[in-house]
């Protein structure tokens, strides 16, 4: 049985599209080095309210506004990861608010950002793409307060995400501490899927998987960072849990250590991926820092293909002490994270990853 797809008069979504998802991210390698020839804001531009900038690659940029108050912006938009228009909506507001719930924040509003092939697809499709979005807006208790329109080549749509957060709660991908657990609250394989899709290799149930994973809020974010315990809190997206987990041990500048056997991983995909259906930007992904991460010798190719694989929409990747512990898995059995799972621990030695 074929996955949902767009009317039968107009291509399929993902065929318009180079890349789908958070697979169109630029590769890390790549990126870092855009950055360090744009020269970055200038110091003399950087006001003392900002508390979360460009400086670790964090989730979102944090403003502090008052004693009690900072705002949370960010922003995220991409080409089509599936067909189904309804659902590539609700896939990319979901990513995009997500930002918000990574830095411990609550959202307040959104802003879309749409840019359609007006030519190639009908009213009726784009307006079930902003109606997808609209959704997971509403599923999240914020209006879409506006936005900008543009006619492009490939189907893209995200949105501006806002939201409040108090300054002591915020929680940056910098602050995870030798000694602390590590607890992924997604199944990883959204990228293997996705790819799966593009191919029509993909069943129903597996699609069904791919959207209720992708379309889970991150809601347990504000709830955790209310907990003294957890130190660092981001999520899993573009660069795959080895290249955010790369970004938590730079930011402590400690060894992040992953047991692979513990990772959840939606079901199937260790085997799609073994047929080679995997993305291009996991092969990307390696290539930008897979000289940072140690691998058991045996460590098979379709191992490391789902650890490299970009998550759209994945999961909180949460860095907290043993004694909170319970807290935190309570706070995600609560909100309906079924798969969260302790999948390793942070301790000292050089910012690296290792795998076990």
């Amino acid at each position: 049985m074929n996955a949902p797809t767009c009317s039968a008069t107009e291509p399929r979504l993902s065929s318009l599209s180079h890349g789908g998802g958070c697979g169109c991210k630029i590769a890390p390698a790549v990126l870092s080095e855009i950055l360090r020839a744009s020269g970055g804001a200038a110091a003399a531009l950087l006001p003392p309210q900002l508390l979360v900038g460009i400086e670790t690659a964090d989730d979102a940029a944090v403003y502090q506004l008052n004693e009690e108050q900072a705002l949370v912006a960010t922003t995220d938009f991409f080409m089509p990861i599936v067909d189904d228009p309804y659902d590539f909506g609700r896939i990319a507001a979901t990513n995009a608010i997500s930002d918000v719930y990574a830095m411990g924040g609550k959202p307040i509003l959104a802003l879309a950002l749409v840019g359609m092939p007006v030519k190639v697809l009908s009213a009726e499709t784009i307006g079930r793409i902003l109606a997808g979005g609209q959704a997971v807006c509403a599923a999240a208790g914020i209006p879409i307060a506006g936005g900008h329109t543009i006619d492009s080549v490939e189907p893209i749509y995200g949105l501006v995400a806002l939201g409040l957060v108090h300054p002591k709660r915020i929680k940056r991908n910098a602050d995870a501490r030798p000694g602390d657990l590590l607890v992924l609250g997604k199944p990883l394989g959204v990228g293997i899927l996705s790819a799966a899709l593009k191919k029509e290799r993909l069943d129903a149930a597996g699609y069904a998987r791919m959207i209720a994973c992708t379309t889970q809020l991150n809601t347990p974010g504000p709830d955790l960072a209310a907990i003294d315990g957890v130190h660092a809190l981001t999520d899993v997206t573009g660069f795959g849990l080895a290249g955010h987990g790369l970004e938590l041990a730079r930011g402590a500048g400690a060894r992040v250590h992953i047991d692979w056997a513990a990772v959840p991983r939606l079901a199937g995909v260790r085997e799609l991926a073994a047929q080679g259906l995997v993305t291009g930007a996991s092969a990307r992904n390696w290539d930008s820092y897979g000289a940072q991460v140690q691998l058991p010798a045996d460590f098979a190719p379709e191992d490391r293909a789902l650890l490299s694989d970009p998550q759209t929409s994945g999961g909180l990747l949460v860095s907290c002490t043993s004694e909170s512990l319970d807290q935190v898995l309570a706070v995600f059995a609560r909100h309906g994270f079924a798969d969260a799972a302790v999948i390793g621990h942070i301790e000292a030695g050089p910012a690296e990853l290792l795998l076990a």
